[in-house]
């Protein structure tokens, strides 16, 4: 899950991207509407928390922007118990509203209903091969066993096999799997990939995670294929 998170109070917003990059999301932060504006309406999130009280615009000022050209959810966080600020941001779009101080667990429980509900379409369970991966329970399985993964290595294993088939360069995992201010220069990506790989296809003896030279990485079944062209090496 990428989540966009726009408070100006820091220590709420570095509190909340912990909790969260703990529980395997990835995180990128704003702290004031301007560039929550900016990040909401120029990259794609799973989800936002966008604070009422803002610096530079007010939250109520970039969800509508955000609601112009996006459908990506919106939690509201604010300070301030006013049924009229809570039925104003469900008017301008908001899908969900929660008053400070609030608990972790319940933002965490909302922003896992509002992702699912607008994943409605897409499937949960997913399958490479013999490959079975559970986004909702964060489990993967092959050939009937467990396959234990730390939170990043599922959120690696998420990406690829959403977009199975489909070559990702180093730059699109940094950005989806990490944040956008990733340094794709780094061997952050290749040293995961090796540690996924080590995983899911070393003790099975069939690969479905492939490099491919000079462009990236995807995660496919070639079990019925006869002959590879491209490069396996990785």
């Amino acid at each position: 899950m990428k989540v966009l998170i726009v408070e100006d109070e820091r220590k709420t917003a570095e509190y909340l991207q912990q909790g969260l990059t703990e529980q395997g999301c990835t995180v990128d932060l704003a702290f004031d509407g301007i560039d929550g504006q900016h990040m909401a309406l120029h990259y794609d999130f799973d989800v936002i928390v966008l604070d009422v009280m803002l610096p530079g615009l007010d939250g109520f000022s970039v969800l509508k922007s955000l609601r112009s050209v996006k459908n990506t959810p919106v939690i509201m966080l604010t300070a301030r118990d006013g049924v009229a600020d809570r039925v104003r941001g469900l008017q301008d779009g908001a899908d969900d509203y929660l008053v400070k101080p609030f608990s972790f667990i319940e933002l965490l429980a909302r922003l896992q209903a509002l992702t699912r509900r607008g994943r409605s379409h897409e499937s949960t369970l997913l399958r490479v091969g013999d490959l079975h991966v559970d986004l909702i329970g964060r489990k993967a399985m092959r050939q009937g066993q467990r396959i234990d993964l730390t939170a990043k290595e599922f959120a690696l294993l998420a990406v690829l096999a959403r977009r199975q088939g489909e070559i990702l360069s180093k730059t699109v995992i940094a950005e989806l799997v990490w944040d956008m201010n990733f340094d794709s220069n780094t061997n952050v990506v290749e040293v995961a990939i090796k540690r996924l790989r080590a995983k899911i296809d070393a003790p099975f003896g069939t690969n479905l995670l492939h490099t491919i030279r000079g462009m990236g990485y995807l995660l496919e079944d070639r079990s019925n294929e006869r002959t590879v062209e491209l490069d396996e090496k990785g």
